[in-house]
């Protein structure tokens, strides 16, 4: 019986640490799609710009309300600790 129970008890550990390993992995995803988005979005905006001005400033305007919007809304980035 004492078998069985260290069993399990691997195998939880084992899925708490793929499920630890998946979180890391989503957050660096996110973190790329937004990089890829931001870098996206500003090449969008020079481009625009060099052939319409006007559609240029409307994307540095929207570009500008919306890192400013995520800045104000996303919780503060606290220091690591170190261990």
């Amino acid at each position: 019986m004492e078998r069985l129970l260290l069993c399990w008890d691997d195998l939880d550990d084992l899925v708490g640490a793929v499920g630890f390993l998946t979180g890391a992995f989503t957050r660096w995803l996110l973190r790329v799609l937004k990089l890829t988005l931001l870098a996206s979005s500003a090449l969008a905006m020079v481009v625009a710009g060099a052939y319409v001005p006007p559609l240029g400033l409307a994307f540095a305007t929207l570009l500008f309300v919306s890192l400013l919007y995520h800045r104000v809304t996303e919780p503060p980035v606290r220091p690591a600790r170190a261990a």
